[in-house]
């Protein structure tokens, strides 16, 4: 009798496993998640408290406050948003319905992992592009779609290599894959890039009938304990994705939360001015003690510790923990050598700094 088993590519999922700080009593200065430093707004702290008297109640399953809010913020449809328990949901809701056993899903090199999960969890098989420098290779994307790719993902800005492509490059994306390819734009840090030659994606989705953009209250809006994201796309599409995602999949709370943000335009205001002005400073003392950062539009870096046989990723993960400093190491990127360090506040990143400097200085 043979034992009850996951499909194969279930069994290809590595569980996540965050970096977790020991229960030690001391306190610990968390850089390895992309959190916002300043936390959440006190709006969205004072709507969820209020929604908190009345969580013996469903949350609404239509979403329409918290739908309106984002189509009044980003001048879209309401019709054409869906919210979802955090981006991540709506990444597995999308290729669930839309890709299945003998379908390809595209994802580029050093993307957002999650896209792997979702494409393994729904049985497809997924197809990567290769990168240049860790930047999305348009062409590249474009050469290895077939008449088997039903979805291509494209974070925009890049977890976690912090980088992009101008608008002009995804416009160029969609016009060479086939017609009957999903192309999903993953622009969960769209709110920290306002380079003149960046878009998230609105404009694509609004001239085209195979184009979903996918955001988040995660990073900006300082929600990520909440799970709230949304998908802003063609009509066909929404409603596939109504149908299958869990009725009540955003408590309560969360939404109330998640509107009251977007009307909280000083707190992402100060959430922006802290990271232009933290993110190059951290990028610049990250290269002065010796590792080198690529450039990113994010509210974190990627960092590649220089090669020593004496010393390794390893190494330094252990010597920042001893100084109570949590990073990411992002092997399962492909990225061995790599840290992703998040920006934190001005004492944690000046700590980190000064940690850094005892092992590599």
């Amino acid at each position: 009798m043979d034992l009850l088993s996951p499909r194969p590519g279930v069994v290809q999922i590595k569980p996540y496993r965050a970096q977790r700080p020991p229960k030690d009593g001391r306190r610990w200065i968390d850089l390895s998640l992309t959190q916002n430093p300043l936390g959440p707004s006190p709006a969205a702290l004072a709507a969820y408290r209020n929604a908190a008297s009345h969580i013996h109640r469903y949350p609404d399953w239509g979403q329409d406050a918290l739908r309106h809010a984002i189509a009044r913020r980003h001048s879209v449809d309401a019709n054409h948003v869906v919210c979802t328990a955090g981006s991540e949901e709506l990444i597995h809701l999308v290729t669930q319905a839309f890709a299945g056993p003998g379908d390809e899903v595209l994802c580029h090199e050093h993307g957002y992992r999650g896209f792997l999960k979702a494409v393994r969890a729904s049985g497809a098989t997924a197809a990567i592009a290769a990168e240049r420098d860790m930047v999305v290779d348009v062409q590249a994307m474009i050469d290895r779609a077939n008449e088997r790719t039903k979805i291509c993902f494209l974070a925009n800005p890049n977890n976690p290599t912090g980088t992009y492509i101008p608008i002009e490059a995804v416009q160029r994306l969609r016009a060479g894959l086939p017609s009957h390819t999903l192309l999903v734009l993953d622009s969960a840090y769209a709110d920290y890039c306002r380079r003149p030659d960046y878009s998230d994606g609105t404009e694509i989705v609004e001239n085209s009938d195979n184009v979903l953009m996918i955001q988040t209250f995660s990073k900006m809006h300082g929600l990520a304990g909440l799970r709230v994201g949304w998908g802003y796309g063609p009509a066909g599409v929404i409603e596939a994705i109504n149908a299958i995602r869990n009725a009540f999949n955003v408590g309560a709370p969360s939404q109330a939360a998640a509107t009251a943000a977007l009307s909280d335009r000083d707190h992402e205001d100060a959430t922006y001015a802290h990271n232009a002005v933290w993110l190059p400073w951290l990028s610049r003392e990250l290269e002065r003690v010796g590792l080198r950062v690529y450039p990113s539009v994010c509210n974190f870096v990627l960092a590649r510790v220089p090669p020593d046989p004496s010393m390794g990723v390893q190494a330094v993960i252990d010597h920042l923990a001893g100084r109570g400093i949590l990073v990411k190491p992002v092997a399962d990127y492909g990225l061995t050598d790599c840290l992703r360090i998040t920006v934190g506040r001005e004492e944690e990143s000046k700590a980190l700094i000064a940690a850094l400097a005892e092992i590599l200085g």
